[in-house]
């Protein structure tokens, strides 16, 4: 989501790309595999004539699953405590810290990142999550891949990238949040994709999906609706990403998907 792309920060340790010198990528097996992955855009990148897409040309051909967003902030983290809380996603996840900084006290960490689609996130699911040892996971995805972020995909394909987080999640012991997908009648960046009937497909499958598996599942898409399949111009920036009365109209469903997953006993 190109006009998110702010939302990205950059590795924390004193690497010389963290200096503003861009250091050559390592190759092959190595200790510091984010070592030379170019986390924020660099004076080359700014320097082309779309900064943007130069900049994700390149990290995404060095890190696809972008494993190295959070790899240093993760290596940081203290223990982990009885209410962890990960919230996995994309912009909207990424957004959500900024413009609601209230939710996330307590242990909450937001692993959004703009743009990303479903199996990217699968991708980086053990380093973002698994690893950081949360008591519950906030699952929020699936409307990049319905925009064709990273090509043409299928409702099947997103189900099973979903299924396969909540699975895994449920083999470590944490506690899965299911979202629904955020309503949309259109993507400013892909504006050929109509999505209302694959959120509406894709929502009814995953509330289906929580119920059968004893899942939380949070629904969102009710609250943000305009009844026509849009987001209420009102809650969001610009039909896809909410602002912040979105956010807070999210807040308290949010905190009531946290209550009842973490009362609820692992299966």
């Amino acid at each position: 989501m190109r006009q998110h792309a702010l939302l990205v920060t950059a590795c924390i340790w004193l690497s010389p790309m963290a200096l503003g010198e861009a250091s050559a990528p390592v190759i092959g097996v190595s200790e510091q595999p984010c070592l030379g992955v170019p986390t924020q855009q660099t004076a080359v990148h700014n320097a082309s004539a779309d900064p943007y897409q130069s900049w994700m040309h390149e990290w995404l051909g060095l890190d696809w699953g972008q494993l190295c967003r959070y790899q240093a902030e993760n290596s940081h983290l203290p223990p982990a405590s009885a209410t962890r809380v990960v919230f996995m996603g994309d912009s909207i996840t990424d957004g959500w810290k900024s413009l609601d900084p209230e939710l996330f006290r307590d242990d909450r960490l937001d692993r959004g990142i703009s743009g990303q689609t479903t199996g990217q996130m699968l991708l980086r699911f053990r380093a973002d999550v698994l690893d950081l040892h949360p008591a519950v996971v906030h699952i929020l995805a699936g409307t990049n891949d319905i925009a064709g972020n990273t090509g043409a995909t299928s409702l099947a394909i997103i189900q099973g990238n979903i299924a396969t987080m909540a699975e895994l999640a449920r083999a470590h012991g944490v506690r899965v949040i299911i979202a629904s997908i955020l309503p949309a009648a259109q993507y400013g960046w892909h504006s050929q994709v109509q999505p209302i009937a694959s959120v509406s497909s894709m929502n009814d499958w995953l509330r289906a999906y929580a119920a059968r598996e004893h899942y939380t599942y949070v629904d969102y898409y009710a609250v943000l609706n305009d009844g026509k399949g849009g987001f209420k111009s009102t809650l969001a920036y610009d039909g896809v990403h909410p602002n912040p009365a979105g956010y807070a109209a999210m807040h308290a469903l949010a905190e009531a998907a946290i209550a009842q997953a973490l009362a609820n006993r692992p299966r």
